[in-house]
């Protein structure tokens, strides 16, 4: 299988985080990696579009010749197909419980979070809109909250004792936040907490960027 893939952007570093995690609980999956230039614009080239018509990255190759063209139908099938040493819990209510975690980050923080970063400091050059960004700034607060309540129990990730997808989605975002050199987190401690401890662990550390 090869995964398209391009550093620095989240959704790819999402998937990026997740195979690290896979691999330190014993399951590494062999994917060829393969680097699409974004900043080239090879995402907007015929050979990609022939993969994702809509130009996105992560791109997941399937053997039979067939793609996954979203991150999280990429872990899912991972998830699947890969079954010992899942990340997701093995017990349904404790993954589903797990899943919505992830799923109101997203909703609340990940979708306006990408787009706060393109309106403040860009790093495929859309131009700065001050304005539009105050308002997501002030449309995430909430989701950061809900972040921040989730840790202050003292739990070492955001679903539990033992990372999750939930981790490797907020991981990703963040460390496209910190192209902008801005920190969002403010005097939320438990979330900076668990920022400062996920990005220092072994098992990931050497994939962030900034």
């Amino acid at each position: 299988m090869k995964l398209y893939t391009v550093p620095l952007a989240p959704n790819p570093m999402r998937v990026t985080l997740y195979l690290a995690e896979r691999a330190a609980l014993g399951m590494e999956i062999q994917l060829e990696n393969v680097i699409v230039n974004t900043l080239k614009g090879q995402h907007r080239e015929p050979e990609h579009l022939a993969r994702n018509p809509f130009g996105t990255l992560p791109v997941l190759e399937l053997d039979s010749g067939e793609y996954l063209t979203e991150s999280l139908s990429i872990i899912d099938y991972l998830e699947s197909a890969f079954p010992e040493h899942r990340l997701l819990p093995s017990d349904p209510v404790a993954s589903a419980l797990a899943r919505n975690i992830e799923r109101t980050l997203e909703m609340r923080v990940t979708f306006d979070l990408a787009w706060w970063v393109h309106f403040t400091k860009s790093p495929i050059d859309y131009e700065p809109d001050p304005a539009r960004a105050a308002e997501l700034l002030t449309k995430m607060q909430a989701g950061f909250d809900y972040a921040e309540g989730l840790l202050r129990d003292g739990r070492a990730f955001l679903t539990g004792d033992q990372p999750c997808t939930a981790d490797c989605t907020l991981a990703a975002f963040f460390q496209f936040m910190r192209y902008t050199d801005e920190d969002l987190i403010g005097q939320r401690s438990a979330l900076r907490a668990w920022d400062e401890h996920y990005r220092a662990r072994p098992e990931v550390q050497g994939l962030f960027l900034m």
